[in-house]
């Protein structure tokens, strides 16, 4: 069944990306972030409520809770430099970039987790790393090529990405995984809106764009589930596998991209994005 949850949060990722983009086209991503984790909060709290898990919340081992405020700060703190990503570069060159996470994940996951590094991961990791060189390789002439700073924060949403589910897979353990995932988003939350304190960002709510709330919204709804469905995967899943699994989102997200956003696509970067596929669905298949 955690190849199933793990399926699905991956359908739900690649349908946030989209909502993002539309989401944080004019809107400070500051903001949005804080509006999103409000509706992702809520959206797991209602989980939590109707699963009856709120009752296990006094029980929490410290070592569990120590783990989950861990993955929520590297969750809110990647979930941040991909917005900044999206506003300076396409759907179908971020997504790849900072998907790229799943080979550091693969790393950490031998070296915290004890999770075996074989061949056939090691042949995924290659391939999938091939492939997005291939895709960020591609300049697109109508692009601002000084403006390169999507780079730079895709990397920081890279690592921190990666970081996430080695402290979810070490948080998650003892403890029911909608719980988990609330604990996990209310850290979110907390970190969401002092960013937006300490910047002095309340003054950007009077100039927010009404017609990219909704999709701000869209994007904490299905970025909810998709999360709720990825915890769920990954307490009883393989993590390398679950994280590998959930990066076919990257498929799901340049899809839309090509016929909402009109981001085509060459022959250089369609062989790439082939060979990321190749490499992620070989990780996720045990041989």
């Amino acid at each position: 069944m955690w190849i199933l949850y793990a399926a699905a949060s991956a359908v739900c990722a690649g349908v946030t990306t989209i909502f993002l983009k539309k989401g944080v086209h004019t809107t400070n991503t500051n903001i949005a972030l804080a509006l999103r984790t409000v509706v992702i909060f809520i959206f797991s709290i209602i989980i939590v409520l109707i699963t009856g898990s709120h009752n296990q919340i006094y029980s929490i081992e410290s070592k569990t809770l120590l783990f989950l405020i861990l993955s929520g700060l590297s969750t809110g703190a990647g979930w941040y430099y991909y917005y900044k990503a999206l506003q300076f570069g396409n759907v179908n060159k971020v997504s790849p970039l900072s998907k790229g996470s799943l080979v550091l994940t693969i790393l950490l996951s031998f070296i915290f987790l004890h999770e075996e590094i074989t061949a056939n991961k090691m042949f995924g990791v290659i391939v999938i790393t091939i492939g997005t060189y291939f895709m960020i390789d591609y300049k697109n002439k109508s692009e601002d090529t000084d403006n390169n700073k999507w780079i730079i924060y895709a990397l920081l949403s890279l690592l921190f990405s990666a970081l996430t589910p080695i402290f979810g897979k070490a948080g998650i353990n003892n403890i029911e995984s909608n719980l988990g995932s609330a604990v996990r988003t209310f850290v979110v939350v907390i970190a969401a809106w002092l960013i937006i304190f300490i910047k002095k960002d309340f003054k950007e709510f009077k100039n927010i764009n009404k017609s990219e709330v909704k999709f701000i919204v869209f994007s904490g709804i299905s970025g909810g589930s998709s999360w709720l469905l990825y915890y769920k995967a990954l307490q009883t899943g393989i993590t390398s596998a679950v994280a590998a699994i959930d990066k076919l989102s990257l498929l799901v997200a340049i899809i839309l991209s090509y016929f909402i956003f009109d981001e085509k696509m060459n022959k250089k970067t369609i062989l790439g994005l082939i060979l990321i596929l190749t490499g992620t669905i070989g990780l996720a298949v045990k041989i």
